[in-house]
């Protein structure tokens, strides 16, 4: 064991020892190597220089003139499906207003033709009210106020102005006659 503590003595001696003996600079910095570190400086420069402006500019000059030629087609194209698309729309709200304006002379029209309609079933309606009352009264000329023609009559009136139905084999108007005509 002495032996050993011998040597830790020596190696903590020699290291103190090494330490302050050798005390050069950094060798960046040192002016032994400056002229050869400025040699070294200069190729590794130049190489790269070259390796890059021959090598790698090129690929990224293509990657960006791919990229422009991209956007300048896809502007391009974005522009003429604008127009396309404003050419659409315009003919679009053409047919539309097309449209809108058959659709009024339609409505006009179907105005006038329900209009005449109207009035084609007023002057009908006129015609036959006019028509039963000349029949009525002839009849009653000529049967000189018999109670069964006045009941066909009233059942006739009521019919054709829709105030009662008939329905077959019932008497729905039993009792409008007065009591002397009844059987």
């Amino acid at each position: 064991m002495a032996g050993n503590r011998g040597n830790a003595e020596n190696t903590a001696t020699h290291t103190a020892v090494d330490g302050s003996v050798h005390k050069s600079a950094f060798p960046p910095f040192d002016h032994s190597t400056f002229a050869s570190q400025l040699v070294w400086l200069a190729i590794t420069f130049a190489f790269l220089y070259v390796t890059i402006s021959r090598i790698a500019l090129p690929r990224v000059r293509s990657l960006i003139d791919a990229r422009q030629n991209t956007i300048e087609g896809d502007l391009a194209q974005a522009m003429q499906l604008k127009e396309e698309s404003n050419a659409a729309l315009s003919a679009y709200e053409g047919e539309l207003a097309s449209a809108r304006a058959r659709a009024g002379h339609r409505a006009e029209a179907r105005e006038k033709v329900n209009q005449a309609a109207v009035e084609a079933r007023e002057s009908l309606d006129d015609n036959l009210a006019t028509r039963l009352a000349e029949a009525e009264s002839r009849i009653a000329a000529r049967n000189n106020g018999s109670p069964s023609i006045q009941l066909a009559c009233a059942r006739a009136r009521r019919c054709i102005n829709g105030d009662r139905l008939l329905l077959s084999g019932v008497n729905l108007f039993a009792g409008t006659l007065p009591a002397t005509t009844r059987q």
